[in-house]
């Protein structure tokens, strides 16, 4: 079973379409395999999965997590989003620049997010449930984030009018948040 790795314009971000084999009765593939991962360059370990239900036009994001940094490997079981990763890393060549990339149950594909990226992701399908695979724990104190529409940023999402958290809402454009809140 040989999943494909497709790279993206940032370093170290790919999208992952694994084998899917049909049948009368349905459909079987493997989410994840350490070992056959690790042949395509996913490396971390994973110590953390998480299942995210949303509703049409819910936005979440721009997260990240600072000390406890997390890869993150996003799979969608139900429904679809539009999944982004932004690069934070200060220093980068590709600081602030992003990606998205449609996620959905009838595609079956994945996003890895490493370290030093800030993910969001927005529904496009009346419901969905996203799983996604962490390579630290969740620390709430270690949180940190990048507002969704930080116009220097650019982010096209496919909603018009999006449903955030307040939290979501609050966070600072890029350029404001302090280095030291940051990852190099």
């Amino acid at each position: 079973m040989n999943t494909i790795r497709i790279d993206t314009e940032l370093p170290g971000v790919f999208i992952l379409e694994p084998k899917v084999f049909h049948d009368k009765r349905g459909y079987f593939m493997e989410v994840y395999h350490e070992t056959r991962y690790n042949e395509i360059g996913i490396l971390p370990r994973f110590v953390q999965d998480n299942h995210s239900r949303s509703q049409k036009n819910i936005l979440r994001g721009l997260h990240y997590q600072l000390e406890h940094a997390q890869d993150k490997l996003i799979s969608v079981i139900r429904g679809a989003i539009f999944d982004v990763a932004v690069d934070i890393r200060r220093g980068s060549p590709t600081f602030g620049k992003w990606i998205g990339v449609e996620l959905s149950c009838s595609n079956n594909r994945q996003l890895f997010v490493p370290k030093g990226f800030a993910h969001g992701f927005c529904v496009l399908s009346d419901n969905v449930d996203v799983l996604y695979k962490c390579s630290d724990y969740y620390s709430p104190q270690d949180e940190g984030g990048v507002l969704w529409n930080d116009p220097d940023i650019g982010i096209r999402w496919p909603v018009d009018d999006p449903v955030l958290s307040p939290k979501d809402l609050a966070y600072s454009r890029l350029k404001d948040i302090p280095a030291e809140r940051l990852p190099s």
